[in-house]
């Protein structure tokens, strides 16, 4: 199989020779073998499995899509983090999950600035 993973803004991975796939749906584990019918899942944050060459690739994906049309399976997710064995994924992902929660709370605070100083400067401007 040929498996593409897309990122919102970039090709995260592009595997030739794949020989199964595991995803994980809200339903459960799912497994993919060259030979199954087409479908489309939508995925939920998890390990996504693959293999190659008799070797299993783990990655950490968020929410998503996969949709596997005969050999090509194109999975489109938020976020994926990879290139490191199964015990080192669950540290990796922890934290750039805390990294992110940084900096949305963050984002939020700043938002929330400049919301109020509209509302003060929309309610002066009213008064005058």
């Amino acid at each position: 199989m040929h498996l593409k993973i897309l990122l919102p803004f970039k090709v995260f991975a592009d595997i030739n020779d794949v020989t199964n796939i595991v995803i994980e749906t809200s339903k459960g584990s799912y497994g993919l073998l060259p030979q199954r019918l087409d479908c489309v899942a939508a995925l939920v944050p998890g390990i996504f499995m693959y293999e190659i060459n008799g070797s299993a690739k783990y990655l950490a994906v968020d929410s998503g899509v996969m949709v596997k049309a005969g050999t090509e399976v194109l999975v489109s997710v938020r976020n994926a983090i990879g290139g490191v064995d199964l015990g080192k994924l669950g540290d990796l992902v922890k934290n750039e999950f805390k990294k992110q929660d940084e900096a949305e709370s963050s984002m939020r605070a700043v938002t929330l600035k400049l919301e109020s100083g509209f509302i003060y400067s929309f309610d002066k401007f009213r008064n005058q």
